[in-house]
């Protein structure tokens, strides 16, 4: 599958997610079984209106939906994903104003499931890192 085929499907499966939409994702660059998404700073996002930090179930919903959109653009050809494990550590909490990327890769599959690493950036530094495993929906017939 060629990069902009890669990236216009990342772009429709973020675009077919409600959540993604009202959290403003969006998919900046994907490869074979990696994906980039960011998400901007916005005042509805934010856990405590003293500080003006994004609330962390918003940065955990970036990096899950960049781990399923690794998984779905890795070369096996994965028709639909869901999370079955999805284990983040907070680095520190995302400085206010910023936006905040997130790069996944899925580095490994089985025939069921896939192993995706992900971290969570804005200007300063890492915000978060998680490790995941996702449901790997293939094509009848495909092979490892």
């Amino acid at each position: 599958m060629d990069t902009d085929t890669r990236l216009s499907g990342a772009r429709q499966f973020i675009e077919a997610l409600p959540h993604a939409r009202a959290l403003g994702l969006a998919v900046e660059a994907v490869g074979d079984g990696w994906a980039t998404l960011s998400m901007p700073w916005a005042e509805h996002l934010v856990g405590d209106p003293r500080t003006g930090v994004i609330h962390g179930g918003a940065v955990s919903t970036l990096m899950d939906t960049c781990g399923g959109a690794a998984v779905l653009t890795h070369p096996t050809g994965a028709l639909g994903t869901a999370t079955m494990d999805l284990r983040i550590d907070y680095m520190r909490a995302a400085t206010p104003g910023q936006a905040v990327t997130a790069r996944a890769d899925c580095h490994h599959v089985t025939r069921a499931v896939a192993f995706v690493r992900a971290e969570a950036r804005d200007g300063e530094g890492v915000v978060a890192v998680a490790n995941g495993t996702f449901t790997l929906e293939r094509p009848k017939g495909a092979v490892l």
